[in-house]
């Protein structure tokens, strides 16, 4: 049997986190489980998992917070966050805080178990070049940062990971369904609408060269022009 893949869940709820726990333990997974958010933060830090699965509404420290501070440590470990909520605003902000995929509960342990190795595969199949140019931006994926005539601009998880499948097809039609079910897992109402929002996101950032432009495809897709 393969080396079993070290997880950290941070869940305030006891019942749900003992469920998901051995469920996961069945499936070849070591689990480090936490209470809260702060004990959350020491345990990454000590144990260095390979995934992380969080609860957006937890005492100490909630999931978001607990997302961006651990973001500052390591910009590619795979984050899932759990909750209640729905709402696009509410997975938008999932995102910004450094979130790679949102389920919302109730769920089943096979939808989580699936979104697990689909990250894990993810991040160990791409092979990203140290700095992509587009247009006169100097593209960073790994440091998650733009840089237009010395100047530096920051992205989101969310947005580097959008930027870069952009950037991969440029000039090129990239399928609006093929990417949401890439990078969101779904291509469902909220999170087509959560794309759009990173979309507006990054045409911002890159409005400092006119020549860069990203196009929305109506009912297809976008292009990253350049």
């Amino acid at each position: 049997m393969s080396q079993p893949i070290k997880i950290l869940l941070a869940e305030d709820e006891k019942a749900l986190a003992q469920i998901v726990k051995e469920s996961l333990e069945t499936r070849n997974f070591e689990v480090l489980y936490c209470e809260n958010g702060e004990i959350a933060l020491k345990t990454f830090l000590k144990e260095k998992p390979e995934v992380l699965v969080l609860d957006v509404m937890m005492p100490k420290k909630d999931g978001f917070t607990l997302a961006k501070e651990i973001r500052a440590h390591d910009k590619q470990i795979p984050i899932i966050f759990l909750t209640a909520k729905s709402q696009t605003k509410d997975v938008v902000e999932g995102f910004e805080h450094g979130g790679n995929d949102y389920l919302k509960k109730p769920f089943s342990m096979e939808e989580l178990i699936v979104r697990i190795h689909a990250l894990l595969n993810r991040n160990s199949l791409k092979k990203v070049k140290d700095t992509i140019k587009i247009g006169h931006y100097i593209f960073n994926y790994t440091k998650q940062k733009l840089t237009f005539n010395s100047q530096e601009i920051n992205l989101t998880h969310r947005e580097a990971e959008l930027l870069f499948h952009l950037s991969e097809t440029r000039n090129e039609l990239l399928d609006r369904s093929l990417i949401l079910k890439k990078i969101w897992g779904d291509d469902d109402f909220f999170s087509a609408r959560s794309m759009d929002v990173f979309i507006s996101k990054l045409r911002k950032k890159l409005k400092k060269d006119d020549k860069v432009q990203i196009i929305n495809i109506r009912g297809y897709g976008y292009k990253l022009v350049c």
